[in-house]
C-alpha cells in the first residue's frame, strides 16, 4: 500500500480509523488490484486483439505514477496519453512501453518525440508531411499512428485528406505507419446506428493507406463485439471502474472510493433551513451531519438540493443519508435521521463514492458522466493506494 496526500503513511498503516488518521477529513482510496482485474477482463473481451491502456489526465485522475506500472505488470505494453508532457512523464515510468500521443504533432515538436521514443497520432495531412520530412532528415523510418475521421468530426484526417495523401509514396516510405486508428462517437449506446456506419467508413479509409495494425474500439467499443476490436483496443474509463455504457449494470470493478469525515451533528427543528441560500427547509425534526468535503474536493456544486428535489444519497455504515441543501467549498450536509447515532457521531466516516454510492450514480445526480467525476477528485484528500 502506498499513500500520498498531506502526508505519506508507512506501509501497512490504516488511515480509515485510529490515531494515525485523526486529523484527516477525507480519504480517497484507490484499489490497484481492481484496476489490474479490470484490465485483464478487457483484454479477455478483446479476443485476439492486443489491449492497450489510455492513461491520459493522470490516469483519469487516479494517478498515472501509481496506475501505469500496475498495468504494465498486468501485461499492458501499449499506452495512450493526450499530451506530449504526459508522454514524457510516462516514459520516465515505463522505459520500454510503446507510447502514443493523441494530440499529435504540434509544430516544432518532432525532435522531442524522437528524443523520448514517443509516437505521435498524426491528425492531418500537414502533420504527416512534417513527420515524414523529419524522419527523412534523420534517415530513420520513425513510427507513428494516423488518425482517420470516420464520422466524429473532431480530430483526424477527413476522407478527402486520406485520398490526397494515400498515393504519396514518398511520405510513407520515409516513415513507419505503425497504427491506423479512429474513434467511435456513440459506442456508449449499443443500439445507435452510427457505430456501424463508422466501422464501415473506417474500413474504407484504412484500405487506402499502407498496411498497418488497426484500432477503433474504446471501452464502450469493446463491448460492441469482436468486429470492433480489429488488432488493438484502447480502453480508458472501464479500466478505472467506470461504466462505458449509458444503461445496464457495470461489469467492471470499482477502483475509486471516497470517504468524508463528519465534523458535527446537530438536531434541526421543523421549518429551519440548512446551508447557503436556505434552499432546503425541514418538514420534521431531523439530525443533520456536516461532512468535511465540498466542491474543492470534487464533490460538485451541482449535487446541491433544494425543496422538492431529491439529491444524491450517500452511505454511513450501509445506511442511507441524503445530501441536503447547497454544496459549499469545504462542506456538505447530510440527513442522518435514519442512521443509528452510534454510526453517525462526530469523527465518523461517510461513504461518498464506493460500493453503496457508485461513481455512475454520483455523476448522474450531478448531470455529468463518471469520466468527469474521476478526473475532478481533488488533491486535498489523503490518497490511499491499496493492492497493486
Amino acid at each position: 500500500m502506498t499513500v500520498s496526500g498531506p502526508e505519506r503513511r508507512p506501509r501497512g498503516a490504516n488511515p480509515d480509523a485510529g490515531e494515525a488518521a485523526a486529523h484527516e477529513t477525507a480519504i480517497l482510496t484507490i484499489d490497484l488490484n481492481a484496476l489490474a482485474a479490470n484490465y485483464r477482463r478487457l483484454r479477455g473481451l478483446a479476443g485476439t486483439a492486443d489491449c492497450a491502456a489510455v492513461v491520459k489526465a493522470d490516469a483519469y485522475g487516479i494517478g498515472m505514477a501509481e496506475a501505469a506500472p500496475v498495468l504494465w505488470r498486468a501485461g499492458c505494453k501499449i499506452f495512450f496519453v493526450a499530451t506530449l508532457a504526459e508522454a514524457k512523464a510516462l516514459r520516465s515510468l515505463l522505459p520500454e512501453a510503446v507510447i502514443y500521443v493523441f494530440s499529435g504533432l504540434l509544430p516544432g515538436t518532432a525532435a522531442m518525440f524522437h528524443t523520448h521514443d514517443l509516437r505521435p497520432v498524426l491528425n492531418s495531412a500537414e502533420e504527416i508531411k512534417e513527420w515524414a520530412t523529419y524522419s527523412a532528415s534523420l534517415g530513420e523510418k520513425l513510427p507513428c499512428a494516423v488518425h482517420v475521421d470516420s464520422g466524429m468530426n473532431r480530430l483526424g484526417l477527413s476522407a478527402h485528406e486520406v485520398e490526397a495523401v494515400a498515393s504519396a509514396s514518398d511520405l510513407w516510405t520515409a516513415m513507419t505507419l505503425s497504427l491506423v486508428m479512429s474513434h467511435l462517437a456513440c459506442a456508449d449506446d449499443p443500439t445507435h446506428p452510427k457505430s456501424e456506419a463508422q466501422l464501415q467508413a473506417f474500413d474504407r479509409l484504412r484500405a487506402l493507406l499502407p498496411d498497418s495494425i488497426a484500432s477503433l474500439a474504446n471501452s464502450a467499443g469493446i463491448l460492441l463485439g469482436r468486429s470492433y476490436a480489429y488488432d488493438l483496443v484502447r480502453p480508458g474509463i472501464a479500466i478505472y471502474g467506470g461504466h462505458p455504457r449509458r444503461q445496464g449494470s457495470n461489469p467492471f470493478q470499482p477502483v475509486v472510493h471516497l470517504a468524508g469525515r463528519i465534523l458535527q451533528v446537530r438536531t434541526v427543528a421543523p421549518e429551519e433551513t440548512v446551508g447557503y441560500g436556505a434552499t432546503r427547509t425541514f418538514k420534521r425534526a431531523s439530525r443533520v451531519a456536516t461532512v468535511a468535503v465540498g466542491y474543492a474536493d470534487g464533490f460538485f456544486r451541482a449535487l446541491s438540493t433544494k425543496d422538492g428535489a431529491e439529491g444524491l444519497v450517500v452511505s454511513i455504515g450501509g445506511h442511507a443519508a441524503p445530501v441536503l441543501g447547497r454544496v459549499s467549498m469545504d462542506l456538505i450536509s447530510v440527513d442522518v435521521t435514519g442512521v443509528p447515532e452510534a454510526l453517525s457521531q462526530r469523527g465518523a466516516w461517510v461513504e461518498l463514492i464506493g460500493p453503496n454510492v457508485t461513481a455512475q450514480e454520483f455523476a448522474a445526480r450531478a448531470g455529468t458522466i463518471d469520466y468527469e467525476v474521476l478526473t475532478n477528485l481533488g488533491r486535498r484528500a489523503l490518497r490511499r493506494y491499496i493492492g497493486g
